[in-house]
């Protein structure tokens, strides 16, 4: 299933794709997809249902985040062995865990507004997780039955913030529309190989980053498991995996993000996101 959530800022409704990619509405098997809406067995209830006869919703909507309301928005750095390099940084021996505000999440198509004097902010493709059931020390076979589905998340990213200001990352990951999340939550069951998916980015039209999910350092049913030792994770939460080569901090000489530029990301499956940055 390819879940959505559509309508105003805070005020989305759920909704799923038919076979035609047009959105049904969903409210009347689910309130939002949040917490435990995200259980197996919410997600069954509504894989059940005849599409056809729900409501059909106007093909132009805004679609919000696909996730209403994470408890934990976490992240992983340095994932692929080429951004550690670009990014002047050793290969982690250990995913490195961070966390965003959730209140940096905003829709797949929304603008990205940088704060007053920002001059370092930056781009991040990434493959995300949502927990569906909870995860506290679960072995990496077991890992991944506790993920609900996959999203794209762009892990907007002050690198000033980040790196010049000391200490945690999360400064530098959490100014609000800094987390775009979604078009989809695209189900478990629809995704062949997680760890074999294409990434890619465009700036104002001009291809960033390219990559592949098979490249990554730790896999994504490594980072549940290991997660899951040091905390539990709860239905709803957000995991996103780290970014592929390809960040403005990166490149020579570094550039970074201006208003008025457009960022294009999709993920094999998982649909395409748009801002424009503000």
């Amino acid at each position: 299933m390819k879940l959505v959530r559509y309508g105003a800022p805070g005020a989305e409704r759920p909704g799923i794709l038919d076979g035609d990619g047009r959105i049904r509405d969903v409210s009347n098997l689910v309130a939002d997809f949040a917490g435990e809406a995200l259980s197996p067995a919410s997600l069954e209830r509504i894989r059940k249902a005849d599409l056809a006869a729900l409501p059909l919703v106007e093909a132009d909507v805004r679609l919000g985040s696909c996730v209403a309301k994470p408890g934990h928005f976490i992240a992983i750095g340095l994932n692929y062995v080429d951004h550690a390099h670009e990014s002047n940084m050793p290969i982690p021996s250990e995913p490195v865990v961070f966390s965003k505000a959730p209140s940096s999440i905003s829709g797949p198509t929304d603008d990205v507004v940088m704060p007053e004097g920002s001059e370092k902010s930056d781009w991040e493709v990434e493959i995300a997780m949502v927990i569906g059931t909870a995860a506290f020390n679960v072995s990496e076979a077991q890992a991944l039955d506790h993920v609900a589905g996959f999203c794209i998340c762009n892990d907007v990213s002050e690198r000033s913030y980040q790196i010049e200001r000391g200490g945690q990352w999360i400064k530098g990951k959490s100014m609000p529309t800094y987390g775009p999340v979604g078009p989809w939550l695209v189900t478990r069951d629809e995704i062949a190989d997680v760890q074999n998916l294409g990434l890619w980015l465009d700036i104002n039209g001009e291809r960033r980053q390219t990559g592949s999910t098979s490249s990554m350092i730790f896999s994504l049913a490594h980072i549940v498991s290991y997660l899951s030792r040091f905390m539990r994770l709860e239905p709803g939460d957000i995991i996103t995996t780290g970014t592929p080569p390809g960040v403005g901090m990166g490149m020579k000489p570094p550039t970074y993000l201006k208003r008025g530029d457009v960022m294009t990301l999709g993920i094999d499956g998982l649909g395409e996101q748009r801002q424009t940055v503000r």
